[in-house]
């Protein structure tokens, strides 16, 4: 499995196999196994109704190395229940200063990643981090994020994981479980719709509960291939 995620050389490659009524999912990057990943699953349960594995009106369920994991389709997006990765405060790392050279509003982190507040928008979206210093931070990788002025979004981010081999994430599920619970309690409200903005740029709805975050996003197949093993 890494040796085939290192030829795909995506953010992450899932692989999906059956077991009873249960499928397990594994997420790898080019370099190493993943612990949470959200749109390799969405794309997992995409791929099973869209081949008709399943029907469309089945809830697909993953075991995973982060739990149980649930996905179903609602209206045009699917939505998933991830667990709530709710950061702490902490201090500012001297390695992560000088790796993002900005001023934060606010430093977390939880089990995987470190979240960083900063004042605007635009620092967010002009941010060039120095990816090599942030392969010596201690953690899967690093969110950047604020408020938004855009009225149709409540908050923007982006997501850096060298050190797990991959530079800039286009669209991250798995840091939306600690942006849900933390901007949830800063805006005072449990639905929140995030922005990734990556060059691609991407989505993310959220909906937060006492235990799950629940990531809403769309799927679309664009190829299909092959491996001769």
């Amino acid at each position: 499995m890494q040796g085939l995620a290192l030829e795909t050389n995506l953010s992450a490659t899932a692989f999906v196999r059956k077991q009873g009524n249960v499928y397990t999912l594994r997420w790898f990057s080019s370099t190493t196994e993943l612990d949470l990943c959200g749109h390799a699953t969405l794309a997992s349960a995409h791929v099973l109704w869209e081949e008709g594995v399943l029907s469309q009106n089945q809830t697909v369920t993953f075991d995973t190395k982060s739990g149980i994991l649930t996905a179903r389709k609602r209206d045009d997006h699917i939505e998933m229940d991830f667990p709530l990765e709710t950061p702490w405060a902490t201090e500012y790392p001297k390695e992560m200063r000088d790796a993002l050279n900005v001023d934060p509003v606010y430093i977390g982190r939880n089990r995987f990643d470190y979240l960083v507040e900063v004042k605007s928008e635009d620092i967010v979206k002009n941010t060039v981090p120095d990816l090599d210093v942030c392969r010596k931070i201690d953690c899967r990788g690093i969110i950047i994020t604020s408020r938004t002025q855009n009225g149709s979004h409540d908050f923007i981010s982006r997501f850096f994981a060298p050190r797990s081999g991959i530079p800039e994430d286009p669209v991250t599920g798995s840091a939306h479980c600690a942006l849900g619970p933390y901007w949830s309690q800063k805006i005072g409200k449990p639905e929140l719709i995030g922005y990734q903005a990556s060059r691609r740029g991407g989505i993310v709805k959220v909906f937060v509960t006492d235990d799950k975050a629940i990531l809403g996003g769309k799927a679309l197949t664009v190829a299909r291939g092959k491996f001769l093993i």
